[in-house]
């Protein structure tokens, strides 16, 4: 009598499998880390862009060479929001010439931005 030939994988072929996705896994996860931080720099460099623009018109209209950010920032003022991408905190206030220095980023990093 002849047997039914067996369906389906082995033990070794699915844990081959597994080690392979785990491989690539390990090999995807830290270039995405890296790719998240630039994106997190980069949009926190945009907000600090954005608060030197509106921190330089405040000054000029006003001719004063200080502002609070509370000024600057609000919904009736030169930028309606600054959203936050990763926990950073912004200066509360600006002076001209003076670099800004936005720190907390990711608990870490700082960046500065001069105007």
């Amino acid at each position: 009598m002849k047997s039914a030939p067996a369906h389906g994988f082995t033990l070794i072929e699915i844990m081959i499998v597994v080690v392979i996705i785990g491989v690539l896994a390990g090999l995807a996860i830290p270039g995405f880390q890296k790719v998240r931080l630039a994106s997190q720099d980069k949009a926190v460099l945009n907000n600090a862009r954005q608060l030197a623009a509106a921190a330089d018109q405040y000054m000029m209209e006003h001719g004063v060479g200080f502002v609070a950010y509370s000024n600057i920032v609000g919904s009736t003022n030169y930028v309606k929001s600054i959203n936050l991408v990763a926990n950073e905190s912004y200066p509360v206030d600006f002076t001209a010439g003076i670099t800004i220095t936005i720190g907390g980023i990711s608990g870490a990093r700082t960046i500065t931005y001069g105007f």
